[in-house]
């Protein structure tokens, strides 16, 4: 029908209103003889409909194998773009069409022409999680244009939870500390910036644990990594990163509280309030109260743009937190010397009778032991406690695996003196 149509005179260029000659058609159906036939009949190779697209790069687009290879034989521009910017082969790796892209490399076809939002073909591969032409990408891509698009495929792969591709990038030695910069940082609400924290947002272990292990840093963000991993209960991930140097005394813009920001969103978690303590959350700073033993005024709802400083006393009355008050501070006590309760901590801890025995755990003087304790964990480095030349039960003791205080008659004391 073709051939019979361009014997009696069909115009082979002529163009449909967007601009698609019989050409592009035929490339689209990857139909070679048809194509072949146009191309006799003195089809345009290069011609262009009204997006820019040329025949070649609807070959590209749709994964036409055999109807690319004749227009690449034919002359074709490998590097055509279409008006967006978008190239043959950043459409090939839109579209997954592994092949093509082969081909395309095979014959010189640029890797780092970025298209429409600014992205290269490795950005789009990492972001579909496609290991295979990102392997091929990767040695043909500049770090220098990566850099200038201002966001590293690491991103991309670390928000789309790629891990297979995540970590390909990494071995390869893409920069696990590189931030987006300021344009796409402000394209998301919480200003985030590092590679970690797309993975930390994500509650994705499976990320945290190799970007961490490539030196990635936890304190590259506005928002820390770790008070989101606090904020989403995900303990596993508060601590990797913890063990990885994740500082637990943080302020953080916009939270002005007397104790440490991250205790908000503990108050309801004893186990992972442990967990942070133990690791040099300052506890004092809660029982620090400006009313002290006085009365304190009513409570009321917080206006969003209330600058006053809030107390521990406080955070701990809102209803969601008041019946967690007696076992957070009864945590609190183990990790703090002489304190005083301020009459809104008495009045939670009298309202349940069995909270009666955390109010007398604070009437000094604190035990010597438990002072003790606190100091040896104030002068030794933490990762060094733990190898101490202690008995095991007092080792037990000053690592708060054992809570309260020792009882002398009920320890083992044989062979102390060795220590003392």
């Amino acid at each position: 029908m073709v051939a019979a149509l361009l014997n009696h005179g069909a115009v082979v260029n002529k163009p449909c209103i967007q601009g698609f000659t019989a050409l592009q058609e035929a490339v689209v159906q990857n139909h070679v003889e048809i194509c072949e036939m146009l191309i006799s009949a003195g089809a345009k190779i290069n011609t262009v409909n009204m997006f820019g697209i040329t025949p070649l790069f609807s070959a590209a687009q749709n994964g036409s194998m055999d109807t690319l290879r004749l227009l690449i034989k034919h002359g074709a521009d490998i590097n055509t773009q279409a008006h967006d910017g978008n190239t043959a082969l950043y459409e090939a790796v839109k579209n997954r069409h592994e092949k093509v892209v082969e081909l395309l490399l095979s014959q010189k076809a640029d890797t780092n022409t970025t298209g429409k939002y600014g992205l290269l073909p490795l950005h789009v591969a990492a972001q579909n999680g496609h290991e295979a032409i990102t392997s091929l990408l990767i040695p043909k891509t500049s770090r220098t244009r990566v850099r200038r698009c201002g966001i590293s495929p690491l991103h991309l792969a670390a928000e789309r939870n790629r891990d297979e591709v995540l970590e390909m990038l990494l071995d390869a030695g893409y920069d696990v500390n590189a931030l987006l910069n300021d344009e796409r940082s402000h394209l998301y609400e919480d200003r985030r910036r590092s590679v970690l924290y797309f993975s930390v947002a994500n509650v994705n272990i499976h990320a945290v644990r190799p970007l961490l292990s490539h030196g990635a840093k936890t304190d590259l963000d506005t928002l820390p990594p770790l008070l989101v991993a606090v904020r989403q209960g995900a303990l596993q991930t508060v601590n990797l990163l913890l063990e990885h140097g994740a500082q637990v005394n943080v302020s953080v813009p916009g939270l002005t509280t007397s104790f440490p920001p991250l205790i908000m969103f503990t108050a309801r978690d004893p186990l992972l309030l442990k967990v942070l303590l133990d690791h040099g959350l300052q506890g004092a700073p809660c029982f620090s109260c400006s009313y002290g033993n006085r009365p304190h005024p009513p409570l009321r709802s917080r206006p969003e743009n209330d600058t006053r400083i809030m107390e521990f006393c406080e955070l701990v009355s809102s209803t969601s937190a008041s019946r967690w008050v007696g076992p957070i501070v009864d945590l609190l006590l183990d990790y703090v010397g002489h304190v005083t309760l301020c009459s809104r901590l008495l009045e939670h801890l009298d309202s349940y009778s069995e909270w009666s025995p955390i109010k007398d755990k604070a009437v000094p003087p604190r035990s010597l032991m438990h002072l003790c304790r606190l100091k040896i964990r104030s002068l030794v480095q933490r990762h060094r406690l733990k190898h101490l030349p202690l008995p095991p039960t007092l080792l037990r003791f000053i690592l708060h695996q054992l809570r309260g205080d020792l009882d002398p008659e009920t320890m083992d004391l044989r062979n102390y003196e060795i220590y003392i």
